[in-house]
C-alpha cells in the first residue's frame, strides 16, 4: 500500500511544502504542530502544550485511532528551563490527553523564528 498524504484541513492544515500527516500502513506520521492559529498562539508554554496535544490527538482520532496509539513524540522547546524538572502542570496536561498511556518523548532545545512559539511537537502513531 502506498503512503497516503493527509492534510487535516479541519484540524491544523498542511503548509505549502509538506504534508501534515502521512499514513503508511498502520503507521501515522504527523508533522510538527505549534499552537499557531489557535487561542493559545500567544499564550504561555503550558497553554500551547495543551493546544498542540489536542491537535495531535484529534488527528489520530480522525484516522480511527485514539491517544494511546501515539507511540512517539519529539518535542522542540524554546526554553528548556520551562520543561525541567518535568512536573506540575505539564504532567497534568499529559495525563489529561493520554491517561496512563504515555508515548515516548524526546525534548530538544531549539531557537524558533518567532517569539510567540514556545514549542513544536511531531508525533508517530500506530493504528489498527
Amino acid at each position: 500500500m502506498l503512503p497516503q498524504r493527509i492534510p487535516f484541513d479541519d484540524i491544523y492544515p498542511s503548509g505549502p511544502h509538506y504534508s501534515r500527516g502521512v499514513r503508511a500502513g498502520s503507521s501515522l506520521y504527523l508533522s510538527g504542530c505549534t499552537a499557531n492559529g489557535s487561542p493559545a498562539e500567544n499564550a504561555g508554554p503550558m497553554e500551547q502544550l495543551d493546544a498542540i496535544l489536542d491537535r495531535l490527538v484529534r488527528m489520530v482520532e480522525a484516522e480511527g485511532g485514539q491517544a494511546a496509539h501515539i507511540v512517539k513524540l519529539s518535542t522542540y522547546v524554546a526554553n528548556p528551563a520551562d520543561w525541567f524538572p518535568f512536573d506540575g502542570p505539564q504532567v497534568e496536561i499529559f495525563h489529561n490527553h493520554f491517561g496512563d498511556d504515555y508515548p515516548t518523548n524526546t525534548i530538544v532545545g531549539v531557537q524558533f523564528l518567532t517569539p510567540n512559539v514556545h514549542l513544536e511537537i511531531d508525533a508517530i502513531a500506530v493504528l489498527d
